[in-house]
């Protein structure tokens, strides 16, 4: 398949996704819990570090990092982020694929949904977070080359994981065999993640082009400050909307693959966005 109509399918799962999330706006909820209870955490951890060393960053960087108490934090950290983000992502596809099926969705169907999940979820946030500090460990360690290598790895971690949330949702299982799970999905269907990542990106970059063009009449008209403000805002809103819609298209591409409803978006273009090895 060309590149452009690679592009042009990606584009096109976009703007679906889009549609799926205008007609059913409560699918939005879910990154904005998730980004609300991100934030409860990070302020957690800074006011923890405050309390320790006070507003000297020097000194959180000369006592924090490279040693055990960095990368036990580092460890927690990353754990109680994965599994945030996997909790709600879970709930979202949960929704999603209710959605596809014509059925009526309640916040608290989907939350319970994600908790009934629990025990896999935290199993897989382990795993995901050790992956994270090792790769840390790694780049610290080995330096520019181990930031090539980091990279190298991260990428086909991406990769390999792409399928990982809809696995735990609907199959339930372990982190390990979810990771296995995934993989063999990407290894028998391999081809249009990356041109439909290449159609969100292109979404993100309109956005940022409307949210410099917004902020800029607030900051001209008011105060510099005031754009900044609008320009924020703007952004949380951009991201909101894509971490959903980004979600929505690998429910769907789920869907598709074990031949289950799939909403509105075109079993065609799904079909001709993956190719068989």
């Amino acid at each position: 398949m060309k590149f452009f109509d690679r592009l042009s399918n990606g584009w096109k799962l976009g703007i679906t996704s889009l549609e799926t999330l205008r007609d059913h706006p409560q699918l939005l909820l879910f990154p904005v819990l998730s980004s609300l209870a991100l934030l409860a955490v990070c302020l957690s951890f800074f006011g923890g570090m405050t309390l320790l060393w006070g507003f000297d960053f020097n000194a959180w960087t000369e006592r924090t990092f490279g040693n055990t108490f960095s990368y036990l934090a580092l460890l927690a950290f990353y754990l109680i982020n994965y599994f945030i983000v996997v909790f709600f992502n879970v709930a979202l596809v949960y929704s999603a694929r209710r959605i596809f099926q014509g059925e009526e969705l309640t916040l608290r169907d989907a939350i319970n949904f994600s908790t009934s999940r629990l025990t896999t979820i935290l199993k897989w946030a382990v795993l995901a977070a050790t992956v994270g500090v090792l790769l840390d460990m790694l780049q610290e360690r080995l330096g520019s080359i181990g930031k090539i290598m980091v990279g190298i790895i991260g990428m086909v971690w991406s990769i390999a994981t792409f399928f990982v949330v809809p696995v735990i949702a609907f199959e339930d299982l372990g982190p390990v065999d979810a990771v296995k799970r995934s993989g063999q999905i990407i290894k028998e269907k391999w081809g249009e993640s990356l041109g439909a990542n290449f159609g969100f990106g292109l979404f993100f970059v309109l956005g940022y082009i409307a949210i410099v063009a917004s902020a800029f009449i607030p900051g001209f008209l008011i105060h510099p400050v005031a754009g900044i403000i609008a320009g924020v805002l703007l952004a949380l809103v951009l991201h909101t909307i894509m971490a959903a819609a980004k979600t929505v298209f690998l429910a769907a591409i789920y869907q598709h693959l074990n031949h289950e409803p799939h909403g509105d978006f075109s079993g065609d273009t799904l079909d001709s966005i993956f190719i068989q090895k």
